[in-house]
């Protein structure tokens, strides 16, 4: 099995999946002062001008193999570990339903830190560093079933995750 090793989530490194912001420890444009501040507009997603609906994904400590990646064809992703630091695994967006495994990387995601999947990136639900990852999830309502392409992979195309 081909293995992968995390990488550290850079803007540069991210780009060409999406964008991401840290809600715990914001920067940038700020409104007010101590005690209350607000940092607004820390970071959009494509929703393409559908009603957002926030769901929570509840992801246990698991083997880091990857066995299956999804898509969205008409809008973005948000992501946002909660409690613990994740692992994300994406792929650019593919002619097909076929993801190009050689172009697979994987990002340690900070908790905190809300990341904006583009519209047709590969991914799928996160894996847990540690412990038990409480992942506030953002997409349109049912996308899930209205707008969800799933691909398990087969054993010989599985790809391990190196930490």
């Amino acid at each position: 099995m081909r293995t992968v090793h995390p990488e550290p989530l850079t803007f540069e490194a991210f780009a060409p999946f999406g964008t991401y912001s840290s809600l715990t420890n914001p920067s940038g444009a700020r409104i007010g002062a101590p005690p209350i501040e607000f940092y607004r507009d820390a970071g959009q997603l494509e929703l393409m001008g559908r009603n957002p609906s926030f769901s929570s994904c509840r992801v246990e400590r698991r083997d880091f193999i990857i066995d299956v990646l999804e898509y969205h064809s008409q809008t973005g992703e948000g992501i946002l570990p909660l409690d613990v630091d994740v692992l994300l695994q994406v792929i650019p967006a593919s002619a097909g339903d076929a993801p190009d495994l050689e172009q697979l990387r994987v990002f340690r995601v900070p908790r905190g830190t809300f990341v904006a999947i583009r519209p047709g990136i590969w991914h799928h639900g996160p894996f847990a560093f540690e412990g038990v990852a409480h992942v506030l999830i953002v997409l349109p309502e049912r996308t899930y079933k209205n707008d969800c392409v799933v691909v398990p992979l087969g054993p010989d195309q599985r790809v391990g995750i190196e930490v």
